[in-house]
């Protein structure tokens, strides 16, 4: 489905800010790339629970400030550059604009750019009298907040959005900064000295000004074998009906925190037959995370199942080819909808083990700990290995989370 927008600029002798003309309302697909990190072995477990373990300390000291009547000093998930692949849009910011590479991550709210290439000031440029800053749990930035136009297409255009400009940045090797698309309450605490301000998120603006017809985004993945590949794609104000399959389930958000402060849905898991792995709980949907986590119990349920040893090199769980052969599938049970991650979508590409400190001829499970029991509010992960299989859709108006199978459900590439 493309967008039949379209955009007048106005150009007076003094560049003004530019004046948009909606002509017709319809969501608008842009492309998103496959980034491999090619910085040297990444250890994904590692990193996913880092990310994990932040995600709580988020929703804790959300509660306990808002408790206390102040925000301040919140932290906001952990960059998906800890990982070995994660997905980047091609973002325009300022007239002219310049173009930034911005990871695309559901599970924060601020986007920024500065961590590698500067912010251009322009005529559109507005700078305000907050700061913002963004810790990430093994990464940050922290800089100035101006206002400019953000241009994703030519017909789709935001007049007047918050960005941050990093003048500090860790943890953002080889990217620009952030198109952040979580929830928007995750931006509250973020600036000084306007602590208590909400920042509106692209999709906000999208919506607001009349840009989308939808206040919701669809994001499809394909599963990525190569280290150069733009399988992806991004959805403006609805969904691609050409990237999934039969019905889109959806699911209201949690009301389990500290799951219910992100993407979070409750679920359960089981493997094959009959063995249960997870029963119904709270957790995540989020493309900033590499594999899948599951609970510490859980996971040792699904080591016991698939026979699985951990392998010290990767910090995955290693399977013989003779058990690879015989691994059964992993179901996901989501309000009434079972989805079938099969054998192979739980394999770790093997043409990219070399990414992950893993031999070549070995299997590794994309299937990990999350490091905590069940019981804590957050229990499981769903993250990029589970996205490439299936179509998410983040729905802002109707606080919920689709997902509906894909013509990759199933697919053998690994």
């Amino acid at each position: 489905m493309r967008s039949l927008l379209s955009l007048v600029l106005l150009l007076p002798a003094a560049l003004a800010l530019p004046s948009f003309v909606k002509i017709r309302d319809s969501p608008i697909t842009l492309p998103i790339a496959a980034r491999i990190n090619t910085a040297g072995p990444v250890k994904l477990a590692e990193a996913d629970r880092a990310r994990a373990r932040s995600f709580i300390q988020v929703a804790a000291q959300r509660a306990a400030k808002l408790t206390a009547g102040a925000i301040t000093d919140i932290f906001n998930g952990v960059p998906l550059t800890n990982g070995a692949v994660s997905y980047t849009a091609s973002v325009g910011v300022g007239i002219p604009p310049t173009q930034y590479t911005l990871i695309v991550d559901t599970g924060s709210s601020n986007t920024w750019v500065g961590a590698n290439t500067s912010y251009v000031r322009t005529a559109t440029s507005r700078e305000t009298p907050d700061s913002v800053a963004v810790n990430y749990g093994s990464g940050s930035f922290s800089g100035k907040e101006f206002i400019d136009v953000v241009t994703f297409a030519p017909d789709l255009i935001i007049a007047s959005q918050s960005i941050g400009v990093a003048s500090t940045s860790t943890g953002f090797s080889g990217v620009d900064g952030i198109l952040g698309v979580g929830p928007t309450d995750l931006t509250q605490g973020t600036l000084s000295p306007a602590t208590d301000s909400l920042v509106p998120t692209v999709t906000d603006n999208l919506f607001s000004e009349g840009l989308i017809p939808s206040h919701e985004i669809g994001v499809s993945f394909e599963p990525t074998t190569s280290q150069s590949e733009t399988n992806g794609e991004i959805t403006f104000g609805g969904t691609d009906e050409s990237k999934f399959t039969g019905s889109i389930t959806y699911t209201p958000i949690t009301g389990t925190s500290p799951a219910s402060t992100f993407w979070g849905i409750d679920q359960s898991v089981t493997y094959g037959t009959s063995s249960n792995i997870l029963s119904s709980t709270a957790g995540i949907v989020d493309t900033g995370t590499t594999l899948v986590l599951i609970a510490t119990d859980a996971f040792k349920r699904y080591t016991a199942a698939t026979g699985g040893v951990p392998d010290d090199a990767t910090g995955l769980l290693r399977l013989t080819t003779d058990q690879f052969a015989n691994l059964q599938s992993l179901f996901f049970h989501v309000d009434g909808t079972t989805f079938e991650l099969t054998a192979n979508a739980q394999a770790w590409p093997r043409s990219l083990n070399s990414l992950i400190g893993g031999n070549v001829n070995s299997v590794y499970l994309i299937v990990a700990d999350l490091g905590t029991p069940t019981g804590q509010g957050l229990d499981f992960i769903n993250g990029l290995t589970f996205l490439e299989r299936f179509y998410s859709v983040y729905d802002t108006a109707n606080k919920r989370v689709g997902l509906a199978t894909t013509p990759f459900t199933d697919a053998t590439s690994n």
